[in-house]
């Protein structure tokens, strides 16, 4: 924390508001963690404006708090192979930081609560303007900093892998009407399952018996054996009916008279059964 101290009382004269002190403690663990500061702004400066040139510092540059809505400082690791673009904005009682690093493109991001890191009331006291610096130093490094220099942890967020840029014939063609592939008619369950029922109305043509299709030749058993074509004698002569053709008979077919079952009980009167 000396190095933090020295930094902080740096700029102690500049810090106006809770997220100033914030941004002072974030960027010290930026520098302490392999990084220089190069400056403010999304561009790199060169020598194409003199007097503007980047240069390489642990310090906060000018300005650096010119607006406490966003703030935007450039960083730099020491072997000059890693550039990182960092953001930082004032949503209500919060920071969101936002970090893209150089060439990778790799994005990292992370919300702080300006009330459980910084006491509001002594921004001018470094002895008492931050709280639980551990946690907000262990939350820097692995939100913004898990994959940049001297990392303590894995690598952070990272662009997702690019897709394959093959194209099938669906995609360069929107008006190609896809293949279709057989699909095989499941089984269903056995008829004396309870479960069942409902089966035949699902599977109308799977010669199950019963169903929303009536038809007296296959309604059960038993079966006539009835063939419509060779004639009904006394109703219909012989080919009346093409051979396979559906047919609903005049009269009742199989089982001559009324059905046992149709009959009340010996001895039972009630006409309401």
């Amino acid at each position: 924390m000396a190095g933090l101290e020295l930094l902080y009382n740096s700029v102690i004269d500049n810090i106006a508001s809770p997220q100033d002190a914030l941004l002072c403690f974030v960027h010290w663990e930026i520098i302490r963690n392999g990084y220089k500061c190069l400056g403010t702004g999304d561009q790199v400066r060169n020598d194409a404006f003199p007097g503007t040139n980047d240069k390489r510092s642990e310090l906060l540059p000018a300005h650096w708090n010119e607006s406490s809505e966003l703030y935007t400082l450039r960083y730099e690791s020491s072997d000059g192979k890693v550039q990182l673009l960092v953001k930082a904005i004032t949503v209500d009682s919060s920071v969101i930081f936002n970090v893209m690093r150089s060439g990778s493109e790799e994005v990292a991001d992370m919300t702080v609560s300006l009330s459980d890191y910084v006491n509001c009331d002594h921004l001018q006291d470094f002895d008492r303007v931050f709280k639980n610096t551990e946690e907000l130093g262990g939350r820097v490094q692995s939100g913004i900093l898990s994959s940049g220099p001297g990392s303590r942890s894995g690598s952070g967020k990272g662009k997702e892998p690019a897709k394959s840029c093959k194209k099938s014939l669906q995609d360069e063609d929107p008006f190609r009407i896809p293949t279709r592939t057989a699909v095989r008619q499941p089984g269903w369950a056995q008829p004396m399952n309870p479960f069942a029922a409902g089966g035949a109305d699902l599977d109308p043509f799977g010669g199950r018996p019963g169903g929303m299709i009536m038809d007296p030749l296959r309604a059960g058993f038993p079966r006539s054996g009835l063939d419509p074509s060779s004639g009904i004698p006394m109703r219909l002569p012989p080919g009346a009916v093409p051979p396979g053709a559906r047919f609903d008979p005049f009269g009742p077919v199989g089982r001559p008279g009324p059905d046992p079952d149709h009959l009340p009980p010996p001895g039972y009167d009630d006409m309401f059964m």
